[in-house]
């Protein structure tokens, strides 16, 4: 205990030395180890008679880190429009030339993203303007990447979104097996399917999908972006619509 509590008050002072600018060498650096031990002391009972200040601080510097972060975030968006929005091997649902975009990373295993699946749908009903361009990002294991290669297979046989909603609503385990039930229940020609998800190409696509997800700051599923605003997580039909008013759309 005592010795986090020495860390905690040289880092303090590390902090209050760094910031006063004098000239020549710092304050830090001019003071002898009597008076550095002495500013220390009354540091430390400053602490000890109001811990709070800790805390406090630790909240500010977080809510500084994640201002500066959404900054950054906002700068990686604006400057990554082309592969978000005109990458053609995303798969295109809605209205193919609306004037609002949504992108959504996914993986078709998380639960988050099947919670909003609804919503991502229900929205392009709703509103004629909407464009959804899918990325998809496999982060929870191969079966995961197998139901992207799946679903960027069907789009061939021009079936992509019926597929694509019947996974999301899927329930049980993604094999190979379920993968080519389901494809058949919406109307696919499995054995193309399974032909064309051998195509090389989804996997460069995944590795594209993944490199653009790390370069933006993403690092879950779903991740919702309009414009150059990116909300993480699972957002209902209500979430949707205020993400795109934030962006500039009003109805």
């Amino acid at each position: 205990m005592n010795r986090c509590r020495h860390l905690i008050v040289a880092a303090v002072l590390t902090l209050l030395t760094a910031h006063v600018t004098v000239p020549g060498p710092t304050l830090a650096a001019e003071l002898d180890p009597a008076a550095r031990q002495s500013m220390e002391q009354v540091i430390e009972q400053y602490i000890r008679a109001h811990p709070e200040v800790i805390e406090q601080s630790l909240q500010a510097l977080e809510a500084k880190r994640e201002v500066e972060e959404k900054a950054k975030q906002k700068v990686a968006l604006a400057a990554h429009q082309h592969e978000l929005l005109n990458d053609p091997a995303s798969p295109v649902s809605g209205n193919p030339s609306g004037a609002i975009t949504l992108v959504e990373f996914f993986d078709y295993r998380c639960g988050f993203c099947k919670r909003a699946a609804g919503a991502v749908t229900q929205l392009q009903h709703e509103d004629s303007r909407v464009r959804v361009i899918y990325k998809d990002f496999p982060i929870l294991g191969e079966a995961s990447e197998l139901a992207a290669k799946a679903a960027l297979a069907s789009k061939a046989q021009g079936k992509h979104q019926v597929f694509h909603e019947a996974m999301l609503a899927f329930k049980g385990e993604i094999t190979k097996e379920s993968l080519l039930s389901m494809a058949g229940d919406v109307g696919l020609d499995t054995k193309k399917l399974e032909a064309d998800m051998r195509n090389p190409e989804w996997q460069t696509v995944i590795d594209a999908n993944r490199a653009l997800a790390r370069t933006l700051g993403i690092s879950g599923t779903p991740g919702f972006i309009v414009g150059t605003e990116l909300v993480p997580g699972a957002l209902d039909l209500n979430g949707l619509k205020e993400l795109i008013a934030r962006a500039g759309h009003k109805p």
